[in-house]
């Protein structure tokens, strides 16, 4: 309940809550198939039964199917950003909700000045400051 009232969104809420999500949709469509093959069997039978054994079964699966898969994605996406911030924390820089940027630790300074590309007869390439 806490991390709800978090207004620097430190923390993801959202995995804890997605089961209780999940279950609603569930629900929602067993009574909305219900609800659709009473209405069909107070219309017609074979409509009824229609809509019992083929039309309805099929509805919800699909979008049963389309919630999972949107749900999965969100979580996905939690996910990764979670272990983003904690390789960025690994890697001894500061996570995006801890502060501003700062520097990656052990990249060498940007060049103060442009490099003259006839330095070394312009036939080879400026060393690679990256490499050992």
């Amino acid at each position: 309940m806490k991390s709800l009232f978090d207004l620097e969104f430190k923390r993801f809420i959202t995995p804890s809550i997605i089961k209780i999500v999940y279950i609603l949709v569930m629900i929602l469509l067993a009574i909305g198939y219900i609800g659709l093959v009473v209405t069909s069997f107070q219309s017609d039978a074979l409509l009824g039964f229609l809509m019992f054994l083929i039309v309805g079964p099929l509805f919800v699966l699909i979008y049963l199917v389309m919630v999972r898969a949107g749900l999965e994605s969100l979580i996905a996406q939690i996910r990764t950003a979670e272990n983003t911030a904690e390789l960025v924390r690994l890697a001894g820089g500061t996570p995006p909700a801890d502060g501003g940027p700062r520097p990656f630790p052990g990249n060498p300074p940007a060049p103060q000045q442009p490099q003259d590309p006839t330095v070394n007869g312009g036939n080879t390439p400026p060393a690679n400051p990256y490499q050992k």
